[in-house]
């Protein structure tokens, strides 16, 4: 660390001279050092995928949650420290309680995360406490539309088509700039997702313990079981395969 940057990392609510806020910084490191969750949004709706990054066969995965459902047509993944996502999800689904008492209607994906980010801001502007090192990808469809959105540890905001956080960052949205589509049905994007945690992983995707939940236009936001988690990554494997014969043919 540089002697100048010392004096300026100490607390939240001291910028550096060239405007940084270091704490911040930092928060977002730990979400980099998070496990790689991806989001895809398809047709009609949109898929969250995440790995678990579970390296022992000791730890009971179950108890182990990537993808949260938020409200009956909002779910989100998390990556980063775990604790401070679990809060962060703990708020938004409060949230999403208190929009349905007061106001009898469902609240929108948008106004959601902006409330999120809200909350997550206020932790970048006060001494005494320290940025969330979460962040969090939230999928959902309204009468607006599909939405995947994006809340980092310094209470920005970003909407994407198809995005990623976590580790492998930088490699997964260089494939989606190559191959997402906006016209892609849900098992396409989910075969994409599914390439992308490969294109990542440091185990081959049998191996990768994965989280998969989804929801589309009319439907409620839903969490995958192990088999039929199973059964799209044995497809997976398969058209990968089928690939790989044709180009060994074709050569």
């Amino acid at each position: 660390m540089q002697p100048a940057q010392m004096a300026y990392d100490r607390a939240i609510t001291v910028f550096s001279p060239d405007g940084r806020l270091f704490q911040v910084e930092y928060a977002r490191s730990a979400v980099k050092r998070g496990s790689t969750t991806v989001g895809l949004k398809f047709k009609d709706g949109v898929v969250l995928i995440a790995d678990k990054r579970i390296k022992s066969r000791l730890i009971e995965d179950e108890l182990m949650e990537k993808i949260y459902v938020v409200d009956d047509h909002i779910g989100c993944a998390t990556s980063g420290l775990v604790a401070d996502a679990r809060i962060l999800v703990d708020y938004a689904r409060l949230i999403c309680q208190i929009e349905k008492v007061t106001y009898g209607e469902k609240i929108t994906v948008e106004q959601l995360v902006k409330r999120i980010s809200d909350f997550k801001q206020q932790y970048t502007q006060y001494g005494g406490v320290r940025p969330f090192g979460a962040s969090l990808l939230v999928g959902g469809v309204d009468d607006r539309g599909v939405f995947l959105m994006e809340t980092e540890p310094s209470g920005a905001i970003m909407a994407y088509k198809a995005g990623c956080i976590g580790s492998g960052r930088e490699t997964v949205m260089e494939l989606f700039e190559k191959e997402y589509r906006d016209d892609m049905e849900f098992e396409e994007a989910l075969m994409l997702g599914l390439k992308a945690i490969e294109s990542v992983s440091e185990e081959p995707l049998d191996k990768v313990t994965l989280e998969i939940g989804y929801v589309k236009k009319g439907q409620n936001f839903v969490k995958m079981s192990k088999d039929e988690i199973k059964e799209y990554v044995e497809k997976y494997l398969a058209s990968k395969s089928t690939e790989g014969e044709r180009g060994d043919g074709s050569a």
